[in-house]
């Protein structure tokens, strides 16, 4: 199975105040001492710009990349989402990487509200979705809808409205489905063949429920240890891979959690809960056949 990183489970994020950033030396160095061979590239500027310098420093860690996730405003008649991607298409294949992974941005910084669409808006960001899927598939990269808390594509009504009235493939996060409303595992089972890539997230389900209701907010809720290692919250991580390989998923499997970080570790920090989520996986590789 292809396995990867991202450099949210350090607490790397494009949110502005969403806590410390770590160097992506010490991030990129910790990746592959716990044993990754494979990442997502993390916010723009937190890795070079330049691909030639940015294949260096990937390489020199002895990391593959794997794709880019890319929040874009996708609802608005008045903006053309597709110079938004622009540079993520010229990053991924410079890395020779797969996966360009969009997420339905609301045009507001962080996920802890969300405007409401009407029919219009709608139509709009559908048909965006394919526009912006057929540019990648023209750089030969494939694009992916991320239903994401705080965007405009979270609950699984909206899910159900991309996967009727779009032909993008989706990004299955386990995490970001359970807060929504969808079940991932379910999900898994009804639509394998619209799923191309995948974010393997740990939940504390009683912690998504206070979001569900209100009680918390995203932010609030990340910082106060929603997101989980895998194996030790409410997701079944093991049936979710069994469900999608026993359909002929082979896209990557990127372990996420995401994370807040207050200052700079003293201690090992986010590889503590990374090395314990790579260790489950491992587990779950031996038993699931491929």
């Amino acid at each position: 199975m292809k396995i990867a990183g991202a450099p949210i489970s350090w607490g790397v994020c494009e949110v502005p105040g969403w806590g410390y950033q770590l160097t992506p030396e010490r991030v990129l160095a910790e990746m592959r001492d716990v044993g990754m061979s494979a990442t997502e590239l993390g916010p723009e500027g937190f890795l070079p710009s330049d691909p030639a310098s940015l294949t260096a420093l990937l390489n020199s860690y002895g990391l593959r990349c794997v794709g880019q996730f890319a929040p874009v405003v996708l609802h608005d008649l008045g903006h053309d989402p597709l110079p938004d991607i622009a540079a993520s298409l010229d990053a991924i294949v410079a890395c020779e990487a797969d996966v360009l992974v969009l997420a339905a941005a609301t045009g507001s910084d962080g996920y802890d509200a969300r405007p409401t669409l009407d029919d219009g808006q709608w139509q709009t960001l559908l048909a965006n979705l394919d526009r912006l899927a057929a540019a990648a598939a023209d750089r030969g990269v494939l694009a992916v809808l991320h239903p994401h808390v705080g965007t405009m594509v979270e609950t699984r009504d909206e899910v159900g409205r991309v996967l009727d009235g779009s032909e993008i493939r989706l990004c299955l996060d386990t995490g970001h489905l359970l807060i929504g409303g969808t079940d991932p595992l379910r999900l898994a089972r009804e639509v394998p063949h619209r799923i191309a890539h995948a974010h393997l997230k740990d939940v504390d389900a009683k912690l998504a429920a206070r979001v569900q209701a209100g009680e918390l907010t995203y932010t609030e809720a990340v910082r106060g240890g929603m997101y989980t290692p895998l194996g030790v919250g409410d997701v079944d991580i093991a049936g979710i891979v069994t469900a999608l390989r026993s359909n002929g998923f082979d896209g990557w499997f990127v372990m996420e959690q995401d994370t807040i970080l207050d200052d700079d570790p003293t201690d090992e920090g986010p590889l503590h809960d990374v090395r314990a989520s790579v260790t489950f996986m491992q587990n779950v590789c031996r038993s699931v056949a491929v």
